[in-house]
């Protein structure tokens, strides 16, 4: 599997539990990382350009609100693959990491 970068894998996240439009993604994915990734409108659409070139995200439907038009994308059951996976993968590094903080400890390598 591909890596993604946080960005696409926040992406991805933020359409876990549902369709949403740009904006949409643009909060979700400011809420799931604390505040700490802000996307930008064209850096948000090149990416799920690219997510959905890979098969992971598509377009869900349009609709104009207010004149202006929103376009929804949803997750496909591959998008939802490869989260499980990323979440996995870095499930398993954070683990690795706390073994070795806690080794540390005993080692008395901390101060």
């Amino acid at each position: 599997m591909e890596s993604l970068s946080e960005q696409s894998f926040l992406i991805l996240a933020g359409l876990a539990d549902q369709p949403r439009h740009g904006y949409g993604l643009v909060t979700e994915v400011a809420a799931l990382s604390g505040d700490r990734v802000h996307l930008r409108a064209s850096t948000l659409y090149a990416a799920l350009e690219r997510l959905t070139a890979r098969g992971l995200v598509e377009p869900e439907r349009d609709e104009v609100e207010n004149g202006r038009l929103r376009r929804y994308y949803r997750l496909t059951d591959a998008g939802a693959a490869v989260v499980e996976a990323e979440t996995e993968r870095m499930a398993g590094q954070a683990r690795a990491a706390k073994r070795r903080l806690a080794r540390r400890a005993q080692l008395g390598l901390s101060g």
